[in-house]
């Protein structure tokens, strides 16, 4: 099962923007998903919605898909976040790039990166996610 949140469920995180996302165009300039790696494995969809929060990013993403192991109720270590522009997705990559401030006890440092080009933009991630269980 997936554990994503879209501009459809906001509820699930307040900082959701309520406009529709950049255009999947996977042109460089105009990527606006990106790849958190080495989230805590204790982390939780909304301690993750928070701290993007409290970052300065509330009300600049429309998109976040965080995977859980159903199985073991752990986080698989990685999160997609769609922006909602090139301009913002390019600050969330500087500001989240080496971050290591998670609230909670763990070594790890965030490293992010551009989400394939089949994966930028709303559309294109509600379409991926859309019926995954």
């Amino acid at each position: 099962r997936i554990a994503a949140v879209s501009a459809e469920d906001s509820s699930l995180c307040g900082g959701l923007a309520t406009e529709e996302g950049a255009s999947s165009n996977a042109v460089e300039d105009n990527r606006t998903t990106v790849m958190m790696r080495n989230v805590p494995h204790t982390y939780t969809r909304d301690q993750l919605c928070q701290l993007l929060e409290v970052e300065g990013f509330s009300g600049r993403f429309d998109f976040l898909y965080l995977p859980v192991d159903f199985g073991t109720a752990v986080v698989q270590g990685y999160a997609f976040v769609n922006l909602t522009s090139p301009s913002v997705a390019r600050l969330f990559r500087d500001r989240f790039s080496g971050f290591r401030q998670w609230g909670v006890r763990t070594g790890k440092v965030c490293n992010v990166s551009w989400a394939k080009a089949d994966q930028q933009g709303l559309e294109a991630n509600i379409e991926r996610y859309r019926n995954s269980s």
